[in-house]
């Protein structure tokens, strides 16, 4: 497997626009295609950074060629009209995974212990 990171620096006032398009119109277009894997779409957490990435797993180099052309590993693709929501053209990584992915389960509560009441001072000296 492939992990293709597309990341795209997008104008700021375009970046709701954007990711819609990419969720309704490009993500469903890819679920079409031969040995995509599926993917995830990620925002930036603050308002400097406009960034937008997707998360794309690929089964194999044949399946990324069949995409992306002969120039995958450094082509980004795009789709008509996506173009004008960016500052710049985007770029794109790949990796391979390390590890399989592993599913979340919640972590097991901590159970604080129970207070313990303050000891009274006693007399002075200790005896009592």
């Amino acid at each position: 497997m492939i992990v293709r990171i597309w990341e795209a620096h997008v104008s700021p006032q375009l970046v709701d626009e954007f990711c819609d398009r990419l969720l309704n119109q490009s993500l469903p277009e890819l679920a079409g295609v031969d040995g995509f894997l599926g993917a995830e779409l990620l925002r930036s957490v603050t308002e400097e950074d406009h960034r937008v990435l997707m998360l794309a797993r690929w089964r194999d180099e044949r399946a990324l060629l069949a995409y992306a052309g002969t120039m995958w590993r450094i082509r980004p693709v795009w789709a008509a009209g996506e173009f004008r929501h960016l500052e710049h053209p985007p770029v794109v990584a790949h990796y391979t995974p390390v590890t399989p992915a592993t599913p979340v389960t919640p972590a097991t509560p901590v159970v604080p212990a129970k207070p313990v009441a303050p000891v009274a001072p006693g007399p002075p000296g200790g005896v009592g």
